[in-house]
């Protein structure tokens, strides 16, 4: 991106990654810097950048599960053999970080057989969606019994927050569904005086869950603005000619004292300016 700065020379702004680290499988994080920018400019890019980064990313989660060849009649039930409540597993699918190219809503499964630990790597799903951690718990069967859950996966952003109102008459129960792989990000402004005018230096830290990267992370929420302002560039300004307009309205003039002296008889008001 190539502007130019006050003495009229080109002045191109210069992105870099100073760090990039991964924590484990669900931590990932990134810092990156953006410069020379000029006093403000810092900030604007900032706040929009950390709004795509938290609201406007896509993520990919399990929202709904249905329980069966068991007998479930609430949410907080518990099913003999299995140590968790039906509420624990429900929590421990929704904290499985799945990635992927969804275009709609698509299935998974479970069916194993105890006695063993249940983790993500028991759910049976399309090649197009990945589990970025495999070893996440979900349930622990104690006795010879048979685990069989079948599980709805949506893409979506933001958050979806389960209710009663969502529990389907199938027996299917929601979960709260986090569609957010950026866990948090946060900027940085360092100011710095140039030869000639006061300039600007923006560091961004960006966590993600593991399902996509910092720098990707970045590339999605640059992308989601540009195509947010895309309007304002492929739109061509219209021309309002007033002169043709003139006519076309008649508005009554000097018709404030008349609706005034209306008020006074009617409520018996009384105005300083009379």
């Amino acid at each position: 991106m190539s502007q130019k700065n006050r003495r009229g020379f080109p002045r191109r702004l210069q992105w870099k990654c100073v760090e990039s680290r991964v924590d484990s499988k669900r931590l990932y994080y990134g810092r990156f810097s953006l410069f020379p920018l000029r006093k403000g400019e810092a900030e604007t890019l900032g706040i929009a950048m950390r709004r795509a980064l938290l609201g406007e990313i896509e993520g990919t989660c399990i929202t709904r599960a249905k329980f069966g060849r068991v007998r479930v009649t609430h949410e907080y039930s518990s099913i003999a053999g299995i140590k968790e409540s039906v509420n624990e597993i429900l929590m421990n699918l929704k904290e499985i970080i799945l990635k992927s190219n969804l275009y709609g809503p698509c299935s998974g499964l479970i069916w194993v057989q105890g006695p063993r630990d249940v983790t993500a790597r028991d759910i049976m799903v399309a090649p197009y969606v990945e589990i970025v951690d495999n070893t996440q718990h979900i349930a622990s069967l104690t006795k010879r019994i048979d685990l069989y859950i079948k599980l709805e996966i949506q893409k979506n952003r933001g958050y979806q927050i389960k209710s009663p109102k969502n529990t389907l008459q199938d027996g299917s129960y929601p979960t709260d569904a986090v569609f957010m792989p950026v866990r948090n990000a946060n900027y940085n402004i360092y100011s710095y005086l140039d030869r000639v005018a006061r300039e600007e230096i923006l560091f961004f830290e960006i966590w993600t869950n593991g399902s996509l990267t910092p720098k990707e992370a970045l590339h999605e929420a640059s992308r989601k603005l540009v195509d947010l302002f895309s309007p304002f560039l492929n739109t061509e300004e219209e021309n309002v000619h007033l002169d043709e307009n003139q006519h076309k309205i008649n508005l009554p003039l000097f018709t404030f004292h008349e609706n005034v002296e209306k008020c006074k008889k009617k409520k018996r008001l009384s105005f300083d300016f009379d």
